[in-house]
């Protein structure tokens, strides 16, 4: 199954998000503190600089050679440098724990929360973005164990408040939105702005 993940603003970018998951695991990372196309972009990005994005060969680097490409201009990220550490560190938890496919931290999980603690388990990935992750993969990605919703929290639900809400530029709008409204209420993205 190809997902319906829209984000880029770039056919191709959007299309390796919803079809590898190691690009769709990184791009996750990465959104954080630069805006949502920036950070899903990334892994096309370095796709493009390095011919794949197998999470073996990308732990096999020099720590400092994979920064060094990570802050090639254009840089995948406002913080190139450490984001770069990051993403090595989380291609070598795949490799030590998933045999270096991120498919295999939702393939054989069984259940929403155990996809969520195996989430939270990697460098980076912390209770929010994890349950952020669960809830793409759910929303978009058609990986929908019976708790997926639990374990998502709020994420799973129906208000359009993160990248999971996103398959086409309306969406894409609200989300923004959303975000644009919550920020002026000074609330989180798991805060609803219309409760009070």
């Amino acid at each position: 199954m190809t997902g319906t993940l829209y984000i880029t603003g770039d056919d191709g970018a959007d299309r390796l998000l919803n079809t590898d998951a190691n690009a769709l695991l990184i791009g996750m990372l990465l959104d954080q503190q630069v805006p949502m196309e920036w950070a899903f972009m990334g892994p096309a990005t370095l796709k493009n600089r390095l011919g794949h994005l197998d999470p073996v060969r990308i732990a096999a680097m020099d720590v400092d050679e994979f920064v060094t490409i990570c802050c090639d201009k254009p840089a995948i990220h406002r913080f190139p440098g450490s984001m770069g550490k990051r993403i090595h560190q989380v291609c070598t938890a795949l490799v030590e724990n998933y045999d270096g496919d991120a498919r295999n931290i939702w393939r054989d999980a069984g259940s929403g929360r155990e996809i969520f603690r195996r989430l939270t388990a990697l460098p980076g990935y912390g209770d929010e973005k994890s349950k952020i992750f669960v809830a793409i993969l759910a929303k978009t990605q058609g990986v929908q164990p019976d708790d997926w919703r639990d374990a998502a929290g709020k994420f799973g639900d129906d208000v359009p408040r993160s990248v999971a809400d996103i398959h086409d530029d309306a969406s894409l709008a609200t989300v923004r939105e959303w975000k644009k409204a919550q920020k002026a209420a000074k609330k989180d993205k798991q805060d609803n702005p219309l409760v009070q």
